[in-house]
């Protein structure tokens, strides 16, 4: 078991980290740590064929923009995101916001 420090990686990656493969050795999961600095916006979420994932919202308010359908989401609060969906990420609050987007799919997808 190895413990994997994603608020330090996503830091020296310029907000985002994705633990997935290459630190993981499988396809079948993975896990997105990510923050937006105050007025910071336009960060795509798009989870791709075949792929699923829940957004969770750890610290701040994000708000969600999908095709000009927005909602705004409380720390603690998550929201499914579906193989089509293409999302956008704004923070509006005074606070870095910090968010988790935990996915997967089925083994056979890489077959």
């Amino acid at each position: 078991m190895k413990v994997h420090n994603v608020k330090s990686l996503a830091e020296k990656a310029d907000g985002e980290y994705v633990l997935g493969l290459g630190d993981l050795g499988t396809h079948a999961v993975y896990l997105i740590y990510g923050f937006l600095q105050p007025g910071e916006g336009g960060r795509k979420l798009h989870p791709g064929k075949g792929h699923e994932e829940i957004l969770c919202v750890v610290q701040g308010e994000v708000v969600v923009d999908l095709s000009g359908e927005t909602l705004s989401l409380k720390s603690g609060e998550a929201v499914h995101l579906g193989e089509d969906d293409e999302f956008y990420l704004k923070n509006n609050g005074r606070e870095t916001a910090y968010y988790v987007l935990a996915g997967g799919h089925p083994p056979e997808h890489h077959s």
